[in-house]
Formats: C-alpha cells, structure tokens, sequence
C-alpha cells in the first residue's frame, strides 16, 4: 500500500513541475506568441486551466505527503530508522588483573606493588 502510494506521490510531483512550468510567470499561461481569437482556448482560457490543474495537482500531491506521513509514523513504532539499521556493538570488557591496592598515605600518586 505504501509503494502504491508513493508512486502516486511522485507522478503527482512530475506533473506538476510539468503544469509549473507551462504557465508563464506573467500569468498568460501557454500564451507564447498567439495572436488573435481563433483557436481553441484563448491566453487567458488556458490560464485558468493550468491555473485549476496545478491546484489540483498540489491538492493530491499535499494529501500523498500526509498519507505518506501518517504510515511512517506508525511504522516508527518500531524504533527509530537508526535503531533498525545499526546492531549495537558490544565489545568485551577488557580483562584487568586483580590487584589489591594499599590506601593512599598521602596525596602522591599510587603505585601498584612490586612484582615478585
């Protein structure tokens, strides 16, 4: 479901680029160079239609975010991506020996006994 659901996110994504980038900045919207009244939809027409699919468009694209959102959050119930990636490592304890110390006399460092 969740592939499914980022799939659809991304197409919404590359679609709307594609929208954004069609209209012009002027607000024409696919009004580069025609001229009079004679085709199909008008400067100001195609304007508005690009205008209303890129509200579409981010409207789907916005809602796919919150889906996506709310599915990894309860996915986060299982830890964090960190915890899932990484295994602790735990390294042995090094073996010290076990030396029995005389208490310190005075405030000189304490060296350890003499080896016999």
């Amino acid at each position: 479901m969740e592939n499914v659901i980022l799939s659809v996110h991304l197409i919404l994504a590359l679609l709307m680029i594609g929208v954004v980038l069609l209209q012009r900045s002027e607000g024409g919207g696919l009004g580069m160079g025609g001229g009079g009244g004679g085709g199909v939809m008008s400067g100001r027409q195609a304007a508005n239609a690009l205008s209303k699919l890129t509200w579409i468009l981010a409207t789907g694209f916005l809602i796919t975010s919150v889906t996506l959102t709310i599915i990894a959050a309860r996915k986060a119930d299982e830890g964090s991506v960190v915890d899932r990636s990484v295994a602790p490592i735990e390294a042995p304890a090094p073996a010290l020996p076990n030396v029995d110390l005389p208490p310190a006399a005075t405030d000189a460092p304490v060296t350890p006994p003499p080896a016999n």
